[in-house]
């Protein structure tokens, strides 16, 4: 079977800038939210809300990422992670932490994101926005902001293609393929 796109570079836009005003609509001022992108594919998807949010809202949104690896718990099935930059802009205790992702599927990368941030204080509350909910949950999360909701195979991923150069974003559904994301 081919593989089929999900949201073209305008699709994704419209999706990011929705999820901009639903955060917008579920918390009063930006003068305390915190963007946090998962790494790897959540930094870009965070920077791009960021933008939006700070358009809403007339003010600079702080952004930055945050490395999970070191707290998933399939890290002995890895021989050596690969260690991304955690950049948290200042302190987040009592602001309401956003943590972005691209893609959500068993929930595991972001209970690893939920004990990594603690790390850096304890946030009033912690939402989740992703770009995509491929669903097939193994833990009890639930995104509270979500770009596009799609049903999918186990053996199935999805493939986020951003590119920043020249604006030609994609996602795509992979068909039977070897990972899983």
């Amino acid at each position: 079977m081919p593989d089929s796109l999900l949201l073209d570079a305008a699709s994704l836009s419209r999706a990011l800038t929705r999820i901009a005003h639903e955060v917008v609509e579920r918390n009063e001022s930006g003068a305390d939210v915190v963007l946090v992108g998962v790494q790897t594919g959540g930094v870009h998807i965070a920077h791009r809300l960021a933008k939006t949010l700070g358009e809403l809202w007339g003010q600079p949104i702080p952004c930055g990422s945050l490395d999970v690896n070191m707290h998933r718990d399939d890290l002995a099935n890895h021989l050596a992670p690969t260690v991304h930059p955690t950049r948290i802009p200042g302190d987040i205790t009592g602001k309401t932490v956003v943590l972005v992702d691209d893609v959500l599927f068993s929930g595991r990368t972001t209970r690893a994101a939920l004990d990594a941030l603690n790390d850096f204080g304890r946030p009033r509350r912690v939402q989740l926005a992703v770009l995509i909910d491929r669903g097939h949950r193994e833990l009890p999360i639930k995104a509270d902001f979500i770009g596009k909701k799609i049903v999918t195979r186990a053996n199935e991923r999805v493939n986020v293609k951003l590119n920043e150069a020249d604006g030609e974003d994609s996602v795509w559904l992979v068909k039977n393929g070897a990972a899983v994301s």
